[in-house]
């Protein structure tokens, strides 16, 4: 659905629905952004905490160099302003788990100005509309600890694990129009953080999570007051809150109601929002410069490290692979949609064309629909992902070598596939034990097609009647007869002397 279609019907008309989204993503890390804290997720509540983390009296703050790099790298990945100079702030609130009373953030003075992102609602087809979402800036700042409600009746707890964990919050532009264009910007914005390596996108551990700005109007009206809903956790929940925030904000409206700005919470087992407190404004948080912390400024040579330390990016390598490997855009855009999997086809195209002594574009579409159908179609079936898969690229490589040379057929190469996930063991070594060397032998062969057509003289005599269609039978009970080991080419040739 495009942003000239997607509109909500109320009883006085249409509605517009205006999205923005404030994006909290981890920076990876092995230490906190002011201390030297681990960060790994999952450890026992309370063992990942610093004296500074605590806020304990007298401890003072010093910046993770690996965190404001990140935070640069990813800056350039979207084409963004990076500010040389830069300043962190103190945004004074209570709260529980915010042992200091204060969290040291950037609002006037951001790491990083505006950037864009190009997103499309189907990446897959080259004729989809591509739309430029603006970022307004990126900014660094700590996050705070976890309170447990869950685990006591009557108490809540602690844990201060991810106090002073290093966060950059990505602020979008009001440029969504959809929830369909939030997901797509969502998962982009994801698909380059693991590309660059700042953050590992995983939304279901926390790292990654998003603050979902959603307000309505008539079509070219002003825009209207927005709500907030916290910390939604998944591509899918953020699309069920705007569809159910914006609807909601309509009914109130057409209902003679006022929109009140304010943060809420999204609840996922009914798809709903509900209120949670009135919304702050910059002056209710009382900011100041942080006196603890020194301005940052960058020198030419670091920000030169940063840009070459940055990979090829997801656009660069899908136009790569349509324009220089001549895949589809369908292949391309899968392949390039997750890091994993773009790395995982590099390692297999590399390997295949120096198996197989060929230019990498020449084996890539057989290295890609080999990936993207027999592979993935068999790791579904046994619930596992390329991150746990019994066979390697490497494996991989060797195998469609095999179907490359005419060692084996490609029927053949899917049983051989199966082996290799059932046991692990190398392409070769399964074709040799198994007995899977495809013939080229033409006796063998010959004596194959005489029998299939002497068996089936009345589908000869359809064939040669007109019926051509009938060609593919005869290539079928033929490889059948020689139990799937014929070369194909061969069988084709001796199938049209014979009926010829």
């Amino acid at each position: 659905m495009t942003e000239s279609t997607y509109r909500i019907q109320g009883a006085t008309g249409d509605w517009e629905v205006v999205i923005g989204l404030e994006v909290h993503a981890q920076v990876m890390s092995e230490a906190k952004l002011f201390s030297g804290a681990a960060t790994a997720f999952g450890a026992e509540p309370n063992t990942q905490v610093s004296l500074v983390d605590a806020a304990m009296p007298g401890m003072l703050p010093v910046p993770n160099a690996e965190c404001i790099r990140q935070a640069v790298r990813t800056g350039m990945a979207i084409n963004a302003q990076i500010n040389k100079w830069s300043r962190f702030d103190r945004k004074n609130y209570f709260y529980a788990d915010l042992p200091q009373g204060y969290q040291i953030s950037q609002l006037y003075y951001p790491l990083v100005g505006e950037g864009e992102i190009e997103i499309s609602l189907d990446d897959k087809n080259p004729e989809a509309e591509v739309k430029t979402i603006g970022i307004e800036r990126i900014h660094v700042e700590q996050d705070a600890g976890k309170l447990m409600h869950d685990q006591h009746p009557t108490r809540s707890y602690v844990d201060l694990n991810r106090s002073g964990v290093a966060l950059m919050e990505i602020v979008s532009r009001p440029d969504m129009r959809s929830p369909a264009e939030a997901g797509a910007y969502l998962s982009k914005l994801r698909t380059i953080l693991r590309y660059v390596g700042s953050c590992d996108g995983n939304m279901d551990q926390g790292s990654m999570r998003a603050d979902v700005n959603v307000s309505v109007r008539k079509p070219g009206e002003e825009l209207g007051t927005r709500t907030e809903t916290k910390n939604v956790n998944s591509v899918r929940f953020v699309m069920q809150a705007i569809e159910h925030e914006a609807n909601r904000q309509v009914d109130v409206l057409e209902s003679g109601g006022k929109i009140v700005q304010e943060t809420r919470l999204f609840d996922p087992d009914t798809g709903s929002t509900r209120s949670m407190r009135s919304k702050e404004d910059a002056h209710d948080y009382r900011y100041f410069p942080d006196p603890d912390l020194l301005p940052l400024e960058l020198e030419d040579a670091f920000l030169e490290e940063c840009r070459a330390s940055l990979p090829e990016l997801p656009d660069a390598k899908r136009h790569r692979y349509e324009n220089d490997l001549g895949l589809s855009p369908y292949n391309a855009g899968v392949l390039t949609a997750e890091a994993e999997t773009a790395r995982w086809f590099e390692v297999l195209l590399s390997e295949s064309a120096a198996k197989q002594g060929k230019p990498e574009a020449d084996v890539a579409k057989a290295a890609a629909n080999w990936m993207l159908s027999e592979l993935f179609g068999a790791l579904n079936k046994l619930g596992k992902g390329l991150d746990d898969s019994p066979v390697s690229p490497q494996a991989g490589a060797e195998l469609l070598a095999l179907v490359g040379d005419g060692t084996i057929s490609g029927s053949i190469a899917k049983q051989v596939l199966e082996k290799m996930l059932e046991t692990g063991d190398g392409a070769e070594a399964i074709v040799e034990r198994e007995g899977l060397k495809q013939t080229s032998d033409t006796g063998a062969i010959e004596a194959a097609v005489a029998k299939v057509l002497a068996d089936n003289a009345d589908k000869v005599e359809q064939y040669k009647g007109g019926k051509e269609a009938l060609f593919g039978f005869f290539v079928g009970q033929t490889m059948k007869a020689m139990q799937g080991k014929a070369n194909p080419k061969v069988v084709n040739e001796l199938l049209k002397k014979a009926l010829g």
